[in-house]
């Protein structure tokens, strides 16, 4: 039987990875697990009763683009976290998880050809890997941009040449960055909304963790194409209730963007799309609403950010991240890193290189690990120390 060729020469996803990287070893003791970016803290104690109060509900199909309830809710929240008005009819959708919406966003919106050529999707380095498979779905070039150090943790797609941006089509951005923590100034959204208005692509906005954060809330790119009076098609936001609420089960996302984006998902999703059930749209509503437990999630984060700089500031290369949860520590080479780690403490944390693409020698995270500090305090401050004292003494 014939498979598609465009999979054949995927690497494999970094979870995998790194069960095959240690888990035919030993842990040097009671396992820490910082690896995967799935909270910990506790969710509305509310939730379940709302689930319980609309179980009905699982009787029947569920609204396809989400509840009128739900959407009014997701457009509201926009307006007050971004300042912008966005029409709950026309202009935002609810998704299953932002990973569906942002794979499906590229299956409905990257044209087969930009000027006449394959099209170019933008990618930072390190990425979420979701980016890399969905433009390779659409038949598009995945062209991977470094987000490091250099350029402050974000890919600098100002400085890429104009064959490249005449054929970009799509530029992925994650803001705060996965791994990284970095947040996109105005300055920094300006002038990507600038080079798509003027080589005519689309960004696709991954905000997923604009709400950790440790001192002002990170800038959204709605604020600054409204500012910038953008067309409205330029920008599409993605965002979830993963990390703002530890919801990650719950699988409530949304997509904004302008009436004719919002269509061409819409109908795509009419045909492919697993839509929330209702009483988890019910869920979904009422969360999206509340801000107080996302206030106090936040401060929870800042206490382990403040652990973090106290057990790691002496750390030669440490960056305090501005928002996110995760920590992008620099070693000499991640997997050897990360294998050492797990065999002499049983602290379990990704190789960078496993978020990015690159040969050895030029793979922008193979100097990196991440440890995801998702765990509640003490487990936080147990596994960061031993880190410190296995890798950095």
């Amino acid at each position: 039987m014939d498979f598609p060729e465009r999979f054949s020469n995927l690497p494999a996803y970094a979870f995998p990875r790194l069960r095959a990287l240690l888990d035919h070893h030993q842990p040097g003791g009671d396992v820490v697990h910082m690896t995967i970016g799935e909270p910990k803290h506790a969710f509305p104690a509310w939730v379940p009763d709302v689930i319980m109060e609309n179980a009905a509900g699982f009787q029947g199909y569920p609204p396809n683009d989400g509840s009128d309830d739900l959407r009014g809710a997701i457009s509201d929240w926009i307006k007050r976290r971004y300042g912008v008005a966005m029409d709950a009819n026309t202009q935002v959708m609810a998704l299953n998880g932002t990973r569906e919406g942002l794979y499906n966003a590229a299956m409905a919106l990257c044209p087969e050809q930009k000027n006449g050529q394959k099209p170019i999707v933008l990618s930072p380095n390190p990425f979420y890997q979701v980016y890399m498979v969905a433009a390779i779905s659409v038949g598009a070039e995945p062209r991977f941009v470094p987000a490091t150090a250099a350029t402050n943790h974000l890919p600098d797609y100002t400085s890429l040449p104009e064959d490249v941006l005449n054929r970009t089509a799509v530029a992925y951005i994650c803001s705060p960055a996965n791994p990284q923590g970095a947040v996109a100034s105005r300055d920094y959204w300006a002038d990507l909304i600038r080079l798509a208005e003027q080589y005519d692509f689309r960004i696709f906005a991954d905000e997923c963790y604009s709400e950790i954060y440790r001192n002002e809330a990170p800038t959204g790119v709605l604020s600054v194409a409204q500012e910038l009076g953008a067309d409205p098609e330029r920008v599409v936001l993605f965002n979830s209730l993963s990390k703002r609420s530890n919801l990650a089960g719950l699988r409530s996302g949304l997509v904004a963007g302008g009436p004719e984006t919002i269509k061409r998902i819409k109908q795509l999703r009419a045909y492919s799309g697993a839509p929330l059930p209702a009483p988890l749209q019910a869920v979904a509503t009422r969360v999206w609403a509340d801000e107080v437990h996302v206030e106090e999630n936040r401060a929870l984060y800042r206490e382990k950010f403040e652990i973090a700089d106290e057990i790691l500031g002496g750390v030669q290369g440490y960056q305090s991240p501005e928002a996110g949860f995760f920590l992008w520590l620099p070693v000499d080479n991640g997997e050897q890193a990360a294998l050492k780690l797990w065999q002499e403490t049983g602290v379990r944390v990704l190789p960078g290189a496993y978020l990015a693409q690159g040969d050895p020698g030029q793979n922008p995270g193979e100097g990196y690990i991440r440890a995801a500090m998702v765990a509640p305090k003490t487990d936080t401050q147990r596994g960061l120390t031993m880190l410190r004292d296995c890798l950095y003494r």
